[in-house]
């Protein structure tokens, strides 16, 4: 099986296993925790410590960028008064976060695997006796 960085974006964006494409990226009885390893693939999910953090940093910039600076600009241009502007916005601070966390930890590792796709194991492949996996 070959995984195409097509296939990787595919399922980056419908929070699928980026190995097998298996919707089993969450816990289904916690919605918001990500399972180890891929349950039907064994992909680990949580490569190591500190590795959510590009998830963060994805989420933190899709909130201000789409959500946070249109109401900063409709406040600017005097669409919106200043009492509606900061009530709209801590709103979306709170929430958009929350609503965008389980897509935002499947667009870190779609991210992570298009820019790598030699790492995910249906990608890899035996190496004979005189190569070097480090090459």
């Amino acid at each position: 099986m070959r995984v195409t960085q097509q296939q990787i974006i595919q399922r980056g964006l419908t929070n699928r296993c980026p190995n097998c494409g298996g919707k089993t990226l969450f816990q289904p009885e916690k919605p918001l925790e990500l399972n180890r390893a891929c349950p039907q693939c064994g992909l680990k999910l949580e490569r190591e410590e500190g590795f959510f953090l590009g998830a963060m940093a994805l989420n933190y910039g899709v909130t201000c960028i789409v959500f946070l600076t249109p109401i900063a600009l409709l406040w600017y241009y005097g669409v919106l008064g200043s009492m509606v502007a900061a009530i709209v916005a801590i709103a979306a601070a709170l929430l958009v976060p929350l609503l965008l966390y389980r897509s935002s930890r499947s667009w870190q590792l779609m991210l992570y695997y298009f820019f790598l796709p030699q790492h995910l194991p249906a990608n890899r492949r035996e190496l004979s006796g005189h190569e070097d996996e480090n090459v």
